[in-house]
């Protein structure tokens, strides 16, 4: 058997495999076999490489050759020209925008110079589906140092001293949140494994569990040790069938190679662990909804204490934590806990993964250690906005987080620094708006997913959001008044004092930082009753300039409301009342002819 002298890593991701990354591989494989070379040149599906603007991603290793937006058609000749004359298909490197120049290593594209990769460390690197490439990446090696020479409470003290924070968006002390759960005895304890993600725009749970999930059956391993669980539950939105696969095939797997069960590497610790199923309720990432959600019941929130390190599942001592703040683990005792330390600021340890969308040039995933600023990843990671527009705002946090402005870009991204400035660090979306989004369209919208999400048990949030909606649908169809103004801002206020969890005491987070930050707009809106990013369709208008009009009956053709009259060669007019605000007439027309109001 020959030796294999090439890999290429294929994404499969499940924004690449939607692009057909799997066929990518598919025609590779065919290729290499008609050329006699699947022996000695490997095709592996990895999980997200992060650049998902450019997906689908084709890596060549060991030259380390990035191929950008390939397309299965493309395989035939990545096999003739890269693998077999030993050519780069040019046509398939990333273009530096800025020197317009070919990029082929990654280490040399600005998207990944700043990052750091630590919980997305595999992602990209390793075939997920097989145990031995994790391996051969010191995984479990962490888990059998520490079943050999370390006790419980060393554990605990090496988390503690990690400063690793919840990455799930409440940011408390991992290591504390363990030893919590290590103090209460009792005949059985569970370790739960949050992978709901519910935040719109979110993907750095799922992208971790396609791309790396031995990583998180090690670290509840280890989490198990430390607290005194032999029982680990992972909570997954069935809206994530591939991450689902992918993790159930590494439970298997590490089950079948002894490392997890009983006598776990010929040590007295037994841990296992098993697939509960969310229905993608959003309040459901909110541990005690979820356990509860676990135990067949209603997804609702109750009130804390007792915390689920007390009374968790079936009333049991239970340690909740999401994907990403698992993924941190095995790497903290493989470098060291003041290794972990000495990344990011004072109060807020290592990096942190956020899923880059909206009006941004590169939309993907990226790692950075904390402390980078907002306007590092916005414009030297994302590329800057997209069309050359303005930027406006960015919302971290998802719907628990608030829209900063241009005078936040310097914020060093922290837990408390993003507190202090109106939003927060949440799990990790972030949306980037340009001057084209309305701010208060922007609030509505995620009032409107908080609301659908509300589970009801609390009034603040049930009756409260939904005032708190209708007030911005008036205001948005120009029947808003400066009362509506104070009403908004004086519930929002009385919302988040007194919901009962934390979906409904962060949901006016939206509503309260695009009217301390954009008062200007929603003003225009009440006062003018007049949209000033030309969002909101009540408050627009299409008009046709006469004298810019030849006649060509372009617009006419294009109008689906049949709302544009007028004779060949002859001006052309709008019924207002007949046009239903969807722009088709002013990008049909070829003269400019056209204006929005």
């Amino acid at each position: 058997m020959a030796d294999v002298k090439m890999h290429i890593l294929v994404c499969g991701g499940t924004g690449c495999i939607s692009a057909q990354s799997d066929k990518i591989a598919e025609n590779l494989r065919r290729c290499l076999k008609e050329q006699g070379l699947e022996e000695e040149v490997k095709v592996l599906m990895t999980g997200c490489f992060g650049f998902c603007e450019q997906g689908p991603v084709v890596k060549v290793a060991p030259d380390n050759t990035f191929y950008v937006k390939v397309t299965p058609e493309d395989a035939e000749e990545i096999v003739a020209e890269h693998i077999i004359k030993g050519r780069k298909v040019d046509r398939l490197l990333f273009v530096d925008p800025e020197t317009a120049e070919h990029v082929a290593d990654s280490k040399h594209m600005e998207f990944y110079k700043k990052q750091m990769r630590i919980a997305l460390r595999n992602c990209g690197f390793i075939d997920p589906e097989n145990l031995s490439e994790y391996v051969a990446r010191d995984g479990y090696l962490a888990l059998g140092q520490i079943l050999e020479s370390m006790t419980p409470q060393q554990v605990v003290d090496v988390m503690k001293k990690s400063g690793l924070r919840g990455r799930g968006g409440g940011g408390f002390p991992t290591g504390l949140k363990w030893e919590f759960a290590s103090k209460y005895q009792d005949d059985q304890k569970y370790v739960i494994c949050n992978a709901d993600e519910g935040d719109p725009g979110a993907f750095m749970d799922r992208s971790i569990l396609e791309g790396d999930p031995h990583s998180i059956v090690e670290a509840m391993a280890i989490c198990g040790y430390a607290i005194g669980a032999s029982k680990g539950m992972v909570y997954i939105r069935a809206e994530y069938p591939l991450a689902v696969k992918r993790l159930r095939k590494a439970i298997e797997d590490a089950r079948e190679a002894g490392l997890l069960g009983s006598n776990i590497l010929g040590s007295d610790f037994a841990f296992d662990i098993e697939i509960r199923y969310g229905a993608g309720a959003f309040v459901c990432g909110e541990e005690t909804g979820l356990i509860h959600s676990m135990e067949g019941e209603r997804g609702e929130p109750t009130s804390k204490p007792p915390f689920p390190a007390e009374k968790g599942f079936w009333g049991k001592p239970s340690n909740v934590n999401n994907v990403e703040t698992f993924a941190n683990v095995p790497v903290i005792f493989l470098k060291g806990a003041d290794w972990f330390a000495s990344i990011g600021t004072e109060k807020s340890k290592g990096t942190k993964v956020f899923a880059l969308a909206g009006k941004v040039n590169n939309v993907g995933l990226v790692e950075v250690p904390m402390g980078t600023t907002l306007r590092e990843v916005i414009f030297d990671i994302g590329g800057g906005i997209r069309g050359g527009k303005k930027f406006k705002a960015v919302q971290t946090g998802g719907p628990s987080g608030g829209c900063l402005t241009a005078k936040h870009l310097d914020t060093p991204i922290d837990f408390d620094n993003l507190i202090a400035a109106g939003s927060m660090m949440g799990s990790g979306g972030m949306i980037v708006m340009d001057e084209d989004n309305c701010m208060v369209s922007v609030a509505k919208f995620y009032l409107e997913f908080t609301v659908e999400e509300s589970c009801g048990k609390c009034t603040p949030c049930r009756v409260g959001n939904k005032r708190m909606h209708e007030i911005l649908e008036k205001i948005t169809s120009g029947k808003g008044t400066e009362a509506d103004l104070k009403l908004l801002k004086d519930l929002a206020l009385i919302i988040k004092d007194t919901s009962l969890c934390g979906l409904g005491q962060t949901a006016p987070n939206p509503v309260l930082s695009t009217l301390d930050n954009f008062r200007d707009e929603y003003e225009a809106h009440v006062r003018e009753k007049r949209c000033p990013a030309g969002s909101c369709k009540k408050l627009i208008s299409f008009e046709i300039v006469a004298d810019k009009c030849k006649g060509c009956t372009l617009c006419a053709r294009v109008c689906p409301a049949a709302a544009i009259s007028g004779k060949v060669r002859e001006p052309h007019v709008i019924d207002q009342d007949k046009c239903v605000k969807c722009g088709a007439c002013m990008t049909a027309c070829k003269f400019g002819a056209i204006i929005k109001k």
